[in-house]
């Protein structure tokens, strides 16, 4: 029988181990951007004008002189994967100098609606990212549990109600995203919430998407469900009411309801218990009700490379706690089962999608 090298060339070979090697290396990078987030090092560089050597770096960040040679080559890293712009030297007695770039400033934007800082620290916090190591002992063991309740004794939503700092850390993730993606959902598709009378932002957390709906819609009136502990910790806002309650028993009524991210959380019995619930809280198609849907489905929005990589990767990411990112077939399955009649995707909003679901 002959042996693989006998049925490739040798540069087939080389590369098909390059390949290897790229894919094996792939948590480096996750990595070498935690350390950039926590050394602060976006944040130094906007600060300092935008602009900085990888001396001047070390001194801003704290970092002991032994350090440098080996910042330089956590740089390279980021400089070659594209988080930072680097500089060449005029001369080669100078130093290189390192900058920002459209992605590293959505980590260092002083605006409230451009900073990705907490939802990036939430995706790379080691909570989520140590039940990873055990996936392969997961996959063999019979229990149907989570990753991450194999990893933690506890399912994600547990440790959020028991442990405040990983519940802040939630939190705020979820207020970074609904202010970083709701400018650009009311910009693009804005006319999803035009003549809605009242709007339930379900499991809406502390009410940055409501917030930004109201702010854009002023005679909307607007109002958040989510669990308790969510509710208890919300900050106060004449423009938006806060209501304590378990979207799995009952949803309050109104025009319509908005669910940004939620989905992806549960499995499809659990989903289709809250659509039912969802419709039992709107009015007809006809009156307006509708249910406005923020969410992945896998395979549409643009046709290349990274967005479609990005898809798959979040679902096995959100795997972790039992949630799912689910193509168009799967949604529709749902949707009907749960007794709607219509829906339509607006694929505008990069790796997510707007649905409109009508009863």
């Amino acid at each position: 029988m002959a042996s693989i090298q006998d049925k490739h060339s040798s540069q087939e070979l080389l590369q098909a181990q390059v390949d290897l090697w790229h894919h094996a290396l792939g948590f480096v990078k996750s990595m070498a951007l935690k350390c950039a987030m926590e050394l602060q090092i976006p944040n130094t560089i906007q600060h300092h004008g935008g602009s900085m050597t990888p001396s001047e770096l070390a001194m801003k960040t704290g970092l002991h002189p032994s350090k440098l040679p080996r910042l330089r080559r956590l740089m390279r890293v980021l400089t070659v994967s594209g988080i930072f712009v680097v500089h060449e030297p005029a001369s080669p007695d100078k130093e290189v100098v390192y900058g920002l770039t459209p992605t590293t400033r959505l980590l260092v934007s002083d605006k409230a609606n451009s900073n990705l800082f907490p939802i990036l620290s939430s995706m790379l916090d080691s909570t989520v990212i140590s039940p990873f190591l055990g996936m392969h002992s997961w996959f063999l063991d019979e229990c149907t549990t989570s990753l991450f309740k194999k990893a933690h004794g506890l399912n994600v939503w547990e440790m959020a109600d028991q442990d405040s700092t990983y519940n802040q850390l939630i939190n705020n993730a979820m207020v970074s995203d609904s202010n970083f993606l709701m400018d650009i959902i009311l910009r693009e598709c804005g006319d999803v919430f035009l003549g809605i009378n009242s709007l339930i932002d379900v499991a809406g957390g502390h009410g940055g998407a409501a917030r930004a709906i109201t702010k854009a819609f002023p005679q909307m009136k607007c109002s958040v469900l989510d669990l308790p502990h969510v509710v208890a910790e919300a900050p106060a806002d004449d423009h938006v009411l806060f209501i304590s309650g378990d979207m799995f028993k009952y949803i309050p009524p109104a025009n319509a309801l908005f669910l940004k991210w939620v989905f992806h959380d549960w499995g499809d019995e659990d989903c289709v218990k809250l659509l039912k619930n969802c419709k039992e809280a709107i009015p007809p198609r006809d009156a307006g009700g509708k249910v406005i849907i923020v969410d992945m489905v896998v395979g549409s929005g643009l046709n290349e490379i990274v967005t479609r990589e990005t898809h798959v990767l979040y679902d096995l990411f959100i795997m972790c706690v039992e949630g799912i990112e689910r193509e168009e077939f799967e949604w529709k399955r749902i949707f009907m089962e749960a007794g709607f009649g219509d829906y339509k995707i607006i694929s505008v909003l990069g790796v997510r999608s707007v649905i409109e679901l009508y009863p």
